[in-house]
């Protein structure tokens, strides 16, 4: 079974790995509702207890997945979920976090997951327009009706953080970080750290540039996300996977897969980190929870720490739209 680690400092305990369940509903491939419902079994089996979904997810779908999925067994589980995005007809069309919205989107969010509350739950992109104080101070309501229990951010900035963390203790921060995305080390996991704020990474195994299964952006199909994704487009391409290698070589050497690599590399460098590797089948869950039990050397740490360094991935992130919704 998995060991359990803390989520911030305000006693939310959660295994030190999760799953995103985001890529069961859309973006990535054709959705499979029996298999991700096994999938979610397999993994409360194997002692997961945290699920990260959102209303954006589908949109609205994969919630109501969730919520099929866990029905009998909501005391044994953490369930992550978000708000943060205006949605008209089946698409975003920019952020809403007005308390009057958040406090709809909170009763769509607990009557699609068929529970009475919300474990964590963050704003999934910083809202320009309201002050995070605002956001935050109806969200502390929120925790005083028992509808949420514990608060997050997701994609937050140094600023947004601490002005955040002074109304209302912020369990966790949820944002992109991996081997290969390191771009939250210099400022915002020391900030973190300070104010006693847990970090659960997304896309931990690089969108797939860290499994060594990454195909060219022209070989995905139509709506799969990566099809727009710059890291996987032209030169970028070739550079983010030569960046890899190093991740594969060790593998090779450990008799482990890349995936149980990245992961390890992530559960290594903090308790206060908890990974949510996504996934829709039971075989990739389970390879994926082996890398639980891996040890990494200082040295071998050091060696990935050294050959895939800040600001190695070649690409933003997203593209520009999307790119703009990063609070920075």
């Amino acid at each position: 079974m998995l060991a359990k680690r803390q989520l911030g400092q305000q006693g939310l305990a959660v295994s030190a790995l999760g799953l995103g369940c985001m890529g069961m509903s859309q973006s990535y491939g054709v959705p499979d509702a029996a298999e991700s419902i096994a999938t979610i079994h397999r993994a409360l089996d194997l002692g997961v207890n945290f699920f990260d979904t959102a209303e954006i997810y589908g949109p609205f779908t994969n919630e109501a997945l969730l919520g099929r999925a866990l029905q009998g067994r909501r005391d044994e589980i953490i369930i992550a979920t978000k708000f943060g995005f205006q949605i008209e007809n089946g698409k975003s069309v920019g952020v809403n976090s007005k308390p009057a919205h958040i406090r709809k989107a909170v009763e769509g969010s607990l009557q699609r997951l068929n529970t009475d509350r919300i474990d964590l739950l963050y704003q999934h992109r910083v809202d320009p327009q309201v002050p995070i104080e605002d956001v935050v101070g109806e969200l502390a309501n929120l925790v005083h009706q028992g509808k949420v229990r514990f608060i997050g951010l997701s994609e937050a900035g140094a600023n947004t953080i601490r002005r955040a963390h002074a109304v209302h203790p912020i369990a966790a921060l949820q944002s992109e970080y991996s081997l290969w995305e390191r771009n939250l080390e210099t400022e915002i996991i020391p900030l973190l750290r300070e104010l006693g704020i847990g970090l659960v990474p997304f896309s931990p195994l690089g969108r797939g540039f860290l499994t060594g299964t990454a195909k060219r952006a022209e070989d995905y199909p139509e709506g799969d996300y990566r099809k727009g994704d710059p890291r996987y487009q032209g030169e970028n391409f070739d550079v983010n996977m030569r960046a890899a290698a190093v991740v594969i070589e060790m593998a090779e050497q450990k008799g482990a897969t890349p995936s149980q690599i990245a992961l390890a590399w992530l559960l290594h460098k903090g308790e206060d980190m908890v990974p949510i590797p996504g996934t829709k089948r039971r075989s990739y869950l389970e390879e994926n929870l082996a890398a639980a039990s891996l040890s990494l050397s200082a040295a071998e740490m050091a060696q990935l720490d050294t050959a895939l360094p800040l600001n190695v991935a070649a690409g933003e992130r997203y593209g520009e739209r999307m790119m703009a919704l990063v609070d920075r």
